[in-house]
């Protein structure tokens, strides 16, 4: 089982260090699979390193158009919001994935296009990797999701685990993050979408695991490399 991509827009919201900015740039391009028209919106204003704009150029040779406001990377109070974001989000024949800043100010900014987002055409996942801080047991990290949700005003539809340790990540790892996100769902009636692997562990955790894999091609370059 692979993650699906069902609804029109995708957002991807996380603490600091989830991955989700990976994430984000992977669903774009499996969107771009199936869809003409795809679009990410980089609005993570929180992360100054492993941000969604850093894969622009990869992202444009295949199709896919890139808005990053001039707020991102800042740590701008009150960013402008752009008008053509609005209008992506409204446009129903155009796949929106939007990259959502980390805490509480990223997802204010998202709440300012609370009208814009219809109700029934979004899913907002929540990644989380159990091996950072916020995030590492059910009472804290339900409390997290709670205040995304109350600061956007949109509710999250789906987990991702994408619990990691860069390139020490074992398969006991990744099932390490999937005992919590089954703590999660079932404490929140939030469903699991799927765990993340890098390309290369597919198999070594297809065969462990009941829910979809997501599989990541790594995108984001950490500022050092």
């Amino acid at each position: 089982m692979e993650l699906r991509f069902d609804k029109r827009i995708n957002i991807f919201c996380g603490h600091y260090g989830s991955g989700k900015s990976e994430i984000s740039v992977n669903s774009a391009v499996s969107v771009k699979s199936a869809y003409d028209d795809v679009l990410l919106v980089d609005l993570d204003i929180v992360n100054p390193f492993f941000r969604s704009l850093d894969a622009k150029n990869k992202l444009e040779s295949l199709g896919i158009s890139v808005i990053a406001p001039e707020f991102a990377n800042t740590n701008v109070d009150v960013p402008v919001i752009g008008p053509e974001i609005a209008a992506a989000l409204r446009n129903q024949n155009r796949r929106v994935i939007l990259d959502v800043g980390g805490d509480e100010d990223g997802a204010r900014v998202l709440g300012r296009y609370f009208f814009d987002i219809p109700q029934q055409d979004y899913d907002m996942f929540f990644v989380f990797n159990r091996s950072r801080p916020m995030t590492r047991d059910l009472s804290e990290t339900i409390e997290y999701i709670n205040e995304i949700q109350l600061a956007s005003r949109l509710k999250i539809t789906r987990l991702i685990n994408n619990t990691h340790y860069l390139g020490e990540t074992t398969p006991e790892d990744v099932l390490y993050g999937a005992e919590l996100a089954r703590e999660i769902s079932e404490k929140t009636g939030i469903p699991l979408a799927a765990s993340c692997v890098m390309k290369g562990f597919k198999h070594d955790i297809a065969s462990r695991i009941d829910h979809p894999l997501f599989v990541l091609d790594n995108h984001i370059l950490m500022p050092f490399k």
